[in-house]
């Protein structure tokens, strides 16, 4: 008899062929929501779900109950409360190791487009204005990779091997800089020292809460380009809308955002206001590719957990374990 998966509707659409089609698995569509997901759980008797960004921090855990499986269609797991999961005994897995390449081609095309304005020259050409304007190589120009994971090793494969650019990272602890960093270091004002471009790839987490700050984002070359791939709670968004508006900062080009779908985090600073922003709805793991990767993963870790095999799941919560 195939598994029973519920999966929130929008990750069931970005990977419906895998999540219908892979043997073993009757997928069905579920809402975001909490209490909906939930009252679904109930009514189908699954235990197992695929769930995207939505917030859960309450009634999903006890619903789910000991055993039950909670499966995040992506890395980040800022939404999931891994405390709450444990204490239900539900377990908790991602899917890492299969979207960095979406990351970071989106990554590296920002940087492109930043360097050569496409935004705005594609802005003013679609107003019947033909104004062309200076850009910049990126060979010779730095770029300072915040975070040097496996997306950010991915980005500076990019942009060293592909286009020359010289990569410097940092990290919050010492490590020798992995291939194609030229320079890593635990000193941020040092690693964006220079900087003509400066990526985040840190993942959201109460000490990354407002990483980029106003001191941080202070010692920023002026005239740098911000690019944050990552996600947005590491920003402070008034901070940076400050940087942007006094043109301190070049630009920034941004695919998530504190509050999603974006809201201001103020509203007297509305980033959608500046002309010197490039903002994308979160579609840094939006392709067929990582879609289909990440959907299999997911469903990899579904069947693990019904085979027993926990040892090999994605697990987010390994403290679970002990409370079998």
């Amino acid at each position: 008899m195939p598994i029973l998966v519920l999966v929130t509707e929008t990750e069931l659409r970005r990977a419906e062929p895998t999540f219908t089609s892979t043997a073993g698995f009757d997928c069905r569509p579920a809402p975001r929501g909490e209490e909906a997901l939930s009252d679904e759980i109930v009514q189908h008797g699954a235990r197992a779900v695929v769930v995207g960004s939505g917030i859960y921090r309450d009634r999903l855990y006890t619903t789910l109950g000991p055993g039950g499986l909670l499966a995040r269609f992506g890395v980040g797991y800022d939404n999931v409360d891994l405390a709450r999961a444990t204490d239900n005994g539900v377990l908790c897995t991602n899917t890492p190791d299969v979207l960095q390449q979406s990351v970071a081609e989106l990554t590296v095309t920002m940087i492109g487009a930043a360097a050569r304005h496409v935004l705005a020259v594609a802005r003013d050409l679609q107003a019947g204005q033909w104004a062309p304007r200076e850009g910049l190589e990126l060979e010779g120009k730095t770029l300072a990779l915040i975070g040097c994971g496996a997306i950010a090793q991915a980005v500076a494969r990019i942009a060293a091997a592909g286009f020359g650019m010289r990569v410097v990272g940092y990290a919050r602890t010492p490590r020798q800089p992995p291939p194609h960093f030229a320079a890593t270091t635990t000193d941020f004002a040092e690693a964006v020292r220079g900087a003509d471009f400066v990526s985040l790839h840190i993942p959201a987490s109460p000490e990354n809460a407002n990483f980029l700050d106003q001191p941080r984002l202070s010692q920023l070359e002026p005239g740098a380009w911000l690019v944050n791939t990552a996600r947005g709670s590491v920003v402070d968004e008034r901070a940076l809308f400050d940087a942007l508006s006094s043109g301190r900062l070049a630009g920034a080009a941004l695919d998530v955002f504190e509050r999603e779908p974006y809201e201001p985090a103020d509203a007297a600073r509305d980033l959608r206001m500046l002309p010197n922003v490039l903002l994308v709805p979160h579609i840094g793991s939006n392709t067929v590719e990582a879609n289909r990767r990440m959907a299999l993963r997911a469903l990899r870790n579904v069947q693990l957990a019904h085979a027993g095999d926990l040892a090999a799941l994605d697990l987010l919560n390994p403290d679970v374990l002990s409370r079998r």
